[in-house]
């Protein structure tokens, strides 16, 4: 049975299907590991409670640890405390930025809700402009937004801290 490192190494292979140049290990959506045995016990925590891409990444680790000889796999979910884009480490948000995503800021504090004219805009990650305009708080996905930079006029994804 490998050991626990080990396990963590394998679901750090396991990407995250929206952005696929980050694993969940870096996304900051895998809470827990328990090895007991040749068990394999996985906590993880959804990005958000409706997210689509949750069935997918289950059975992507599911798969991972399978593959790895692992036979005895679960996976519970939990939803507190609740995911927050400041899970992400600086190399993922790095390689999100490499990918042609503005990485999230810092995540608001929880609690009273403070309302703002604007938010700060988000850095294009192809040039590294701050002169970004919002285009859609919606964008491909749930967790993203779309901006434009004003200076190299390409579009792009932020992915909306929280």
């Amino acid at each position: 049975m490998p050991s626990r490192d080990e396990i963590y190494t394998i679901l750090n292979s396991v990407m995250d299907p929206e952005v696929p140049v980050i694993s969940v290990v870096e996304l900051g959506i895998i809470r827990d590991l328990v090895v007991t045995g040749s068990a394999v016990h996985v906590t993880v925590t959804p990005t958000y409670s409706g997210c689509p891409a949750m069935r997918e990444i289950e059975a992507d680790i599911r798969s991972a640890l399978l593959a790895h000889g692992m036979r005895d796999v679960t996976i519970a979910t939990v939803f507190a405390p609740a995911w927050t884009t400041d899970w992400i480490g600086a190399e993922a948000r790095e390689k999100m930025r490499a990918y042609g995503i503005a990485p999230p800021g810092r995540a608001e504090p929880q609690g009273l809700i403070t309302l703002s004219r604007r938010r700060p805009s988000a850095q294009c990650p192809f040039c590294g402009s701050g002169d970004t305009r919002l285009q859609s708080e919606f964008g491909s996905t749930a967790c993203k937004a779309i901006h434009v930079c004003n200076s190299c006029r390409q579009p792009f994804d932020e992915f909306k801290a929280f």
